[in-house]
């Protein structure tokens, strides 16, 4: 079989499941495992790089509200690459092409490969979809194996976790403007052992305010910007800080929002639990807060 992946968090689903063999062609933005970088590239960003999250945010909103795609589908690469299945999501065209992209590019092409759709939005959801990519792919067992190994893990923290006291946390999804959580990340804080003061699971993210966020009156700050890894969440949560937006001597958490929070594939169980260590000591945490 030869697949095309146009969602990081299927792209490290399919090689957990052992099919990255399999796999022929991804996105700019396919990092995880390693040799994932080693696949041709189908899909890359319009969106100039570098730029801070303000200016983020003002591009994707004027792209949006215009109809203009924020990511390009090379159509050549694509018809090369000769693919069975095309894997790519409907659920927010700020994270990937749209599945209406792809369906327009393979009628163009005259290509007859399948395509599934992944639209996860809670963790029940996650953990569906690596049970559909395996059905997909002829590798059944080995996602009724990942499933099963990821609810493990989960109930380890849960019973570590149980009858404790639960922090009031606060995820930061973006933080210029600041965003509320959606989708899974507010179950992700609870399965924590926290209790999430903003944004409901199984919706989208919101745009809120700074005066929303301080009247949630959280605890715990996670910074988790869309899109950046730990080291440019770092950066934000210091720059927070500094402009006297999250208050001093706040307990924050900057964490690599890329791996293990804003992508719905294998990594959202380390995200998890590294909150579970920050707040109530589970394993050894890998955060870098900014303060205790």
């Amino acid at each position: 079989m030869r697949i095309v992946s146009l969602l990081p968090s299927t792209t490290e689903v399919l090689f957990a499941l052992g099919a990255g063999t399999d796999v022929v062609g991804v996105t700019f933005e396919c990092d995880h495992p390693p040799e994932a970088r080693d696949r041709p590239i189908v899909s890359t960003s319009a969106m100039p790089p570098g730029l801070p999250p303000a200016e983020i945010d003002a591009y994707v909103a004027r792209a949006v509200a215009a109809g203009e795609d924020l990511y390009h589908l090379d159509e050549g690469a694509l018809a090369g690459l000769d693919a069975d299945l095309v894997v790519t999501q409907d659920l927010c065209a700020v994270c990937a092409v749209d599945v209406s992209v792809v369906d327009d590019a393979l009628a163009h092409l005259g290509c007859t490969a399948d395509v599934l759709t992944v639209d996860p939005h809670t963790l029940e959801e996650v953990l569906d979809s690596f049970l559909r990519l395996g059905a997909a792919t002829g590798r059944t067992a080995e996602a009724g194996a990942l499933v099963a190994a990821t609810r493990a893990r989960l109930a380890a923290v849960a019973a570590h976790v149980a009858g404790r006291r639960r922090p009031r946390v606060a995820v930061l999804e973006w933080t210029d403007p600041p965003y509320a959580p959606g989708h899974w990340i507010p179950e992700m804080v609870e399965l924590a052992g926290g209790t999430c003061v903003l944004g409901a699971a199984g919706k989208k993210s919101e745009r809120v305010t700074w005066e929303t966020v301080r009247a949630a009156e959280p605890e715990v700050y996670v910074v988790a910007p869309c899109g950046f890894d730990r080291a440019g969440a770092q950066a934000q949560a210091d720059a927070l800080l500094a402009a006297g937006l999250l208050p001093a001597g706040a307990r924050v958490l900057a964490v690599d929002a890329d791996a293990s929070w804003a992508r719905p594939g294998t990594r959202l169980v380390d995200g998890v639990e590294e909150l579970a260590g920050f707040l109530h000591g589970w394993g050894a945490t890998q955060g870098s807060p900014v303060h205790r």
